[in-house]
């Protein structure tokens, strides 16, 4: 019997120890609906279940949460889409890509519905486009390259509607779930929205990124984090999602119900979660044969710096069926 308990309470002791394994995870902005699925498997205990104690950290326009990746200040990190991941290799920096939770990136170019431009040949004809500094060295190179859009009619955009507004012959970009709500709510009716990655924009988004050495030290962890999200994803757009957005408010107090409900409609309704290699995949998947397609034609335009590899920005082996 005594021999029984011991290994009753050794057993005991290791679970413990197994379940309080942390894991901080850091997104790139406020907490919002399009973080939606890890809240949710936060608060669903999905990462308890399987031995992690994950804190969420947001991101905003005052921190730089990739920063603390490479200062292991954090373990995992939520990144955009992959060109930041791929300069960063270019540098020599240690970071993989071990997910992606959006198929498609939910950069959009928008236009008034009341104007000239009304499909994506058209958008061309804006005079002027709004597009911020990052933009115009990233997406923007690519629509000059591979559509012709003319950087003479580019003006800055500084995050703020009225310039577009004020011109119905005007494009902007923007986020899916974002500026279009914004339009709305002045004119009482949506914008022309032109997704980017149904036009060829081909990156994966929400990327979820670890150093090598977290890679090669905690996989079990990586594994718990990953499947457990996948399970809070799927959650968060096709069951309750009430207390993840309990929680999404609490932590960003400008967030409303009705620009939640807006957000994970346009998730849905543009298949931003679960579309493309997902369907058959799962949640959370991500195709080398595209990485390599995308990587080779920002290079060719200037987008991304050269790596002497690609496979070395990711690893499949948390994502494999």
């Amino acid at each position: 019997m005594k021999i029984l308990l011991a290994l009753l309470s050794f057993l005991f002791l290791v679970e413990n120890v197994y379940a309080n394994n942390k894991i901080i995870f850091a997104t790139n902005w406020v907490a919002q609906p399009e973080h939606g699925g890890f809240y949710q498997a936060l608060v669903d205990d999905e990462y308890s279940k399987c031995g992690l104690n994950v804190e969420i950290i947001q991101g905003g326009p005052n921190s730089n949460n990739r920063a603390k990746l490479i200062t292991k200040k954090i373990d995992l990190y939520m990144g955009g889409n992959l060109i930041q991941l791929i300069n960063a290799r270019s540098e020599n920096i240690p970071i993989k890509m071990v997910a992606s939770f959006f198929q498609k990136d939910p950069q959009i170019i928008i236009s008034h519905p009341d104007g000239n431009l009304k499909n994506w040949e058209s958008i061309k004809d804006a005079d002027p486009i709004f597009i911020s500094d990052l933009g115009l060295v990233t997406f923007y190179k690519w629509m000059e390259k591979e559509y012709g859009f003319e950087s003479s009619k580019r003006r800055p955009y500084l995050f703020n509607p009225s310039p577009f507004l004020a011109n119905v012959n005007s494009a902007q970009q923007g986020y899916l779930t974002s500026e279009p709500y914004v339009i709305k709510r002045e004119l009482g009716i949506e914008p022309n929205i032109f997704l980017l990655a149904e036009h060829g924009f081909d990156t994966y988004a929400t990327t979820i990124e670890a150093l090598d050495e977290t890679i090669t030290n905690r996989q079990g962890d990586i594994q718990c984090f990953i499947d457990a999200s996948k399970i809070g994803w799927k959650k968060y757009l096709y069951g309750d999602s009430s207390k993840a957005n309990e929680l999404i408010k609490k932590e960003n107090p400008d967030m409303t119900d009705e620009k939640i409900n807006y957000s994970i409609n346009k998730l849905k309704q543009y298949g931003i979660v679960d579309s493309g290699d997902a369907l058959k995949n799962g949640i959370g998947y991500f195709s080398p044969k595209r990485i390599q397609a995308f990587y080779t034609k920002m290079l060719e335009y200037d987008v991304v710096k050269e790596l002497e590899n690609i496979d070395d920005i990711f690893t499949q082996k948390f994502i494999k069926n």
